[in-house]
């Protein structure tokens, strides 16, 4: 059984990105258990509030849930060209202490995806993820992308994906990233 964590890197309610990742555990197979998780109670990093009072229990939680599992599944939107700040500020939540960074992400199989309302999906936003990912010494999957655009006409107002066309993209990417997992995880033993 392989165990993928999917994060999307919005808060909002109504968001592509969530809903992307509901799509993506819907069509996962029976041998794939996709957890989603959210960023909702992670603070703004600071790092007095580290000193005085240690790790936020939403991130603990979340660098838990992050060190069961086998790949982690990133769902980004892109704001201004970019990785969203709420996004990037819980990754570096989730590196602290650095000590913790290792056992957390390093050689961890990551891929990145991502919707948006927009006509050039997001790219932007999985390229800024590079250097994080790389500084984070994660095993990024570069055999697929996903990038959702005009996201609004792939999702049904209630969230349901209902593009046949992006449902398959999504279910050959996700196939493509469970057996760079296995792959991964054969070398890693």
């Amino acid at each position: 059984m392989i165990k993928i964590i999917g994060i999307t890197g919005s808060l909002r309610s109504g968001s592509f990105n969530t809903a992307l990742l509901r799509a993506a555990k819907e069509i996962a197979p029976n041998s794939v258990v996709l957890e989603i998780a959210t960023l909702k109670g992670i603070p703004l990093y600071d790092g007095d509030v580290e000193t005085e009072e240690g790790i936020p229990q939403a991130v603990i939680t979340l660098q838990e849930q992050i060190a069961t599992t086998d790949g982690l599944l990133l769902a980004t939107p892109e704001y201004n060209n970019s990785m969203p700040g709420v996004f990037k500020n819980a990754l570096d939540w989730l590196s602290r202490p650095p000590s913790e960074s290792a056992r957390i992400f390093r050689n961890r199989p990551v891929a990145v995806i991502g919707a948006t309302p927009g006509g050039f999906g997001t790219v932007l936003a999985q390229n800024a993820w590079l250097p994080v990912l790389r500084t984070l010494g994660t095993c990024p999957w570069f055999g697929g992308r996903l990038l959702v655009s005009r996201a609004h006409q792939i999702f049904n107002e209630n969230g349901v994906m209902v593009d046949e066309t992006a449902r398959q993209q999504l279910t050959d990417f996700l196939a493509g990233f469970i057996e760079f997992i296995h792959v991964s995880n054969k070398l890693q033993r």
